[in-house]
């Protein structure tokens, strides 16, 4: 046991004595927005999204920078309303900083990306998961760590197919993110052999939540809506925006499990989230944010984490070589998840198991078994490099 620690004590002089000193500026950007206000009081009102997580790991960062001479700084840019976000990023820019936390709306994200100065920069989107921008629009200077969205339906269709519950009744709603989403879902269930045997449209009527009667008009509105479903297992729901799918469990004509945006969701993070580790990394969180991890925070975190460990391995804050490395076979980041995650050289989309859970436990984590792939079953979940015109190789 001596031994052992004497050459733990000897590696780290060793890296030590091998280290310069440099300061590694990181910026986390955001914009002020509206609070959504929950369904229920039960549920908090989650305050400062995103930036909490970006906080956690730089502090993480510093445990391992303190021994190395590497001063970590997170930079916290709060975009008001009518603030242009091109110009945020040139003040920041100018100044000299060069690594980036995106946790802005997709219009934001691209004013970033777009930048003419942006490719001298490394960009993590911590929070926009459309699709194309992992399959037709993307950027070698941007890397995702935020889940796209057919990570979302692949990850929650493998388990369906798993449990064999392959007969699905999908309800969208109306706002182009819920299209996307349904878009999704149809894609998934083709790809893992799932079938959509029935579809509609809810439009949805404005009720008071909070009134005597908002349940009983509830009770009478939703058996009707979803009485056209058929012969199915499972009704998948898309509603990014949280107008009706809330409702619908117990509220459906036939008594079938809901899965989607709401039931079931296939999550980054949640607060259910125990294994492999993570009661750990809730309670630090919990400790310095007052209220549990968000998966805006879990995006923010693993984008500074990443450039930790990159800082740590390369002892350099050099773009380039940070961005090879990040891509590399090497790089491997622990995310409380049981496995290494990795980035997709093709579009740097982050592999990542994806949690499904419901507001009480955690229920499974995909890849399900039996789901295999040429590289790695995560590969098996959002698109792969086949069925993308993404070549950031």
């Amino acid at each position: 046991m001596k031994r052992v620690w004497i050459a733990a004590v000897w590696i780290m002089l060793s890296s030590i004595a091998g280290a310069r000193a440099m300061d590694v500026p990181i910026v986390f950007m955001t914009r002020e927005e509206d609070e959504r206000l929950p369904l229920s009081f039960v549920d908090p009102i989650v305050e400062d999204p995103g930036v909490w997580g970006a906080r956690l790991a730089i502090d993480d960062n510093k445990t391992t920078g303190s021994f190395l001479g590497h001063n970590y700084e997170l930079i916290e840019v709060v975009l008001g309303p009518e603030d242009d976000a091109a110009a945020a990023f040139e003040d920041a820019f100018s100044d000299g900083s060069r690594i980036f936390i995106s946790d802005m709306p997709r219009a934001d994200l691209m004013t970033l990306a777009e930048h003419p100065d942006a490719g001298e920069a490394l960009i993590f989107n911590g929070r926009v998961g459309d699709d194309d921008l992992r399959t037709q629009t993307c950027f070698p200077h941007v890397f995702h760590t935020a889940l796209s969205r057919s990570m979302r339906t692949d990850a929650l269709m493998q388990f369906l197919v798993w449990k064999r519950w392959p007969r699905l009744y999908l309800v969208s709603g109306t706002h182009e993110d819920d299209v996307a989403y349904a878009d999704a879902l149809r894609r998934s269930a083709e790809k893992f052999g799932a079938q959509i045997v029935a579809e509609d449209d809810y439009e949805y009527s404005p009720i008071s939540r909070r009134t005597d009667s908002g349940h009983a008009q509830i009770q009478d509105q939703i058996p009707l809506a979803t009485e056209g479903g058929g012969e199915y297992d499972v009704l998948v729901v898309a509603d990014e925006n949280e107008i009706f799918g809330e409702y619908l469990p117990y509220n459906t004509y036939a008594a079938r499990p809901v899965a989607g945006t709401h039931g079931l969701t296939a999550m980054s993070w949640h607060r259910v989230q125990e294994q492999w580790g993570s009661t750990q990394i809730q309670r630090r969180f919990e400790e310095i944010a007052g209220r549990f991890m968000e998966e805006r925070d879990y995006g923010a975190w693993l984008g500074v984490r990443s450039i930790g460990e990159a800082v740590t391995r390369l002892n350099s804050v050099e773009i380039a070589g940070i961005r090879e490395y990040l891509r590399g076979e090497d790089f491997q980041l622990g995310g409380f998840k049981g496995v290494g995650l990795s980035f997709r050289t093709w579009n740097q989309q982050m592999r990542q198991p994806v949690l499904l859970v419901n507001k009480r436990v955690l229920v499974s984590a995909s890849p399900q078994e039996g789901f295999l792939h040429e590289r790695t079953p995560l590969d098996s979940l959002g698109y792969d490099l086949p069925e993308t015109e993404c070549q950031l190789d």
